[in-house]
């Protein structure tokens, strides 16, 4: 029987923790006032188009954890975190595709282009609307701390798992090119 995660679903793990954790201080960075407009106009250029990556990246891992879920978790582990750990990988999922949404409707919907689609002829899927480019603006702006409180606590719980519990836990999706 399978223990732990396959390697796919170990890489579209750590893969993703890297960008989606990277994306958060360059969202942050991109929006300071007195920034170097060249500067601005770069990471916003990145942080758009990492955004589609994430979108693509996460339909991927979505649909081969559908047809490919994981083991179940060690006996050693307490209902009550059997249910906490359930709760919180589907709040990570809800998060990461509420921040590509939003992320997608403020810049398609403001009239601002994603670089990387425009280059394989994918034009805006939504018309511009400025009012609904504000909304999901700020939906967008406040997401990002709902995303990483639930990545703290993720995180957290893993460590534990991994440096007092010891019980096996993180060894599931840990090292990524594990079989």
């Amino acid at each position: 029987m399978q223990k732990g995660y396959r390697r796919p679903a170990r890489v579209l793990h750590w893969l993703l923790a890297v960008i989606v954790i990277a994306m958060l201080p360059v969202g942050g960075i991109m929006v300071t006032e007195g920034l170097d407009r060249a500067t601005q106009n770069l990471l916003f250029i990145l942080h758009k188009n990492t955004g589609v990556l994430i979108l693509l990246l996460m339909l991927v891992r979505l649909l081969y954890r559908l047809t490919h879920p994981p083991s179940p978790l060690p006996a050693s582990v307490p209902g009550w975190q059997r249910r906490a750990a359930g709760l919180s990988h589907l709040a990570l999922y809800i998060m990461v595709f509420f921040m590509a949404i939003t992320g997608y409707i403020r810049v398609t919907m403001g009239g601002f282009p994603i670089e990387a689609l425009e280059a394989i002829g994918l034009h805006p899927l939504l018309p511009r609307n400025e009012a609904v480019a504000e909304i999901a603006k700020t939906l967008h702006f406040y997401g990002r701390y709902v995303l990483i409180a639930i990545l703290a606590l993720h995180i957290a719980a893993a460590l534990h798992h991994a440096l007092i519990l010891r019980d096996g836990v993180f060894g599931r999706i840990w090292p990524f090119w594990r079989a």
